[in-house]
């Protein structure tokens, strides 16, 4: 399953070039275009699906298995001291294009990428009031 106006299924099938890096029956990992750090690398799965919430579950077992093995790539490759695994799911969260994909981004002390965890904290009785909310969702699922 491809669209034809995605430029992930274009890369995935060979149309448009990409510097790969591992490719498997099911998957391509490929260096980003646009790299937050020297190794950035994207994982793919061929077929189509729009973001996270749109993955079969068996598909995306077999997508991410890989990633071990890409981190450690990417890490030694690159001699970077850590990795972010980034999966933007939603234009609100950053997705830019609408095909699932993972980020391996390379780090090392002060390399001034900017991400920031800016913790917060729940109004009492409202964490309580999401884990049930969330359970009473899994439960319907």
């Amino acid at each position: 399953m491809t669209s034809g106006n995605c430029i992930f299924c274009k890369i995935a099938s060979g149309a448009v070039p990409a510097l790969k890096v591992f490719e498997s029956d099911d998957a391509v990992a490929f260096l980003d275009i646009s790299p937050l750090a020297p190794g950035h690398t994207l994982l793919i799965p061929k077929s189509h699906y729009r973001d996270l919430i749109d993955v079969p579950e068996d598909v995306l077992a077999r997508l991410t298995s890989h990633l071990p093995k890409l981190a450690g790539a990417v890490l030694r490759v690159t001699g970077a001291t850590g990795l972010n695994l980034l999966q933007n799911t939603g234009e609100s969260s950053g997705q830019a294009v609408f095909h699932v994909h993972f980020h391996l981004i390379p780090r090392v002390a002060d390399d001034r990428l900017g991400f920031r965890w800016n913790a917060g904290a729940y109004s009492p009785g409202e964490d309580k009031a999401i884990q049930a909310a969330l359970r009473a969702a899994l439960a319907g699922a």
